[in-house]
C-alpha cells in the first residue's frame, strides 16, 4: 500500500449541478477554473461531488459520508471541504430558518472534526425568485461569518452583471456558460481562496 505524501492536499467539493459545471461547453465550470489557478506546492486532489437539484437538507445528510470515503487515515494529509450551495431550497419550499440550520449543521460538524471549510453561495438566475435568492444568500453568509468560515457571495456581484445575465439568457436562463462560470471562478479566487489554502494572495493576480 502506498503511503500518502505528507504534503498532500485533498479537497472535497459538495453541492448541486452548478458545482459540476453543467452548461459549460468546456466542461470546466467554476471549479475546474479555480483548480487550474491553484498552484499549491503539495499534491492536490480535488473531488467534485455533485447531486443535481440537491437542497441543503439533502446535502447536510450526505456530505460527511461522501467526505469519509475520500479521506485519508494519515493525519499529515491536509483534508478540506468546499460547500457549494445552489438554489434548490427555494424550489423545495424550505424556510430561511431551515436553510440556515442545515448549513450550520454542516459547518459545525466540520469544525468538530477539524476539517477546514469554505462556502460558495448560490448565484442569481433570471427568475422572479431573485429577491428571495438574495435573502437566502445573505442568510448563508451570516451563518458562515458567525463561524469565521470564508463565504463567497456570488449573488450580489452578479445579480445585475450584464455579462452574467447575457450568458444565462444565451444558455437557457438556468445555468451559466463559459463566461458565467469564469465570473464565478474569479469571485472565488478573489474572496479568500488563497488565504484559506495558506497561499500568497498575489496568486490571484492576473486572473
Amino acid at each position: 500500500m502506498t503511503t500518502p505524501s505528507p504534503d498532500q492536499l485533498r479537497i472535497c467539493v459538495v453541492g448541486d449541478e452548478l458545482a459540476a459545471g453543467v452548461g459549460d461547453p468546456k466542461g470546466l465550470g467554476w471549479l475546474g477554473r479555480v483548480t487550474a489557478r491553484t498552484h499549491a506546492p503539495s499534491l492536490t486532489m480535488v473531488f467534485p461531488l455533485a447531486v443535481p437539484g440537491e437542497t441543503t437538507t439533502a446535502l447536510s445528510a450526505r456530505w460527511e459520508g461522501e467526505f469519509n470515503r475520500r479521506a485519508s487515515s494519515d493525519a499529515s494529509v491536509d483534508q478540506r471541504i468546499v460547500v457549494a450551495l445552489g438554489r434548490s431550497d427555494l424550489a423545495a419550499g424550505l424556510t430561511l430558518a431551515r436553510s440556515r440550520l442545515n448549513l450550520a449543521n454542516i459547518l459545525d460538524v466540520a469544525d468538530d472534526r477539524r476539517i477546514p471549510a469554505f462556502v460558495v453561495g448560490p448565484p442569481p438566475g433570471l427568475t422572479a425568485d431573485r429577491d428571495r435568492l438574495g435573502e437566502l444568500s445573505a442568510a448563508f453568509a451570516d451563518v458562515a461569518n458567525r463561524r469565521r468560515v470564508p463565504y463567497v457571495d456570488t449573488f450580489t456581484p452578479l445579480v445585475n452583471h450584464e455579462q452574467w445575465l447575457g450568458d444565462l439568457a444565451a444558455n437557457g436562463s438556468v445555468y451559466p456558460g463559459q463566461a458565467g462560470y469564469g465570473l464565478m471562478a474569479w469571485l472565488v479566487l478573489h474572496t479568500g481562496w488563497y488565504r484559506w489554502l495558506g497561499l500568497p494572495d498575489d496568486e490571484a493576480s492576473g486572473t
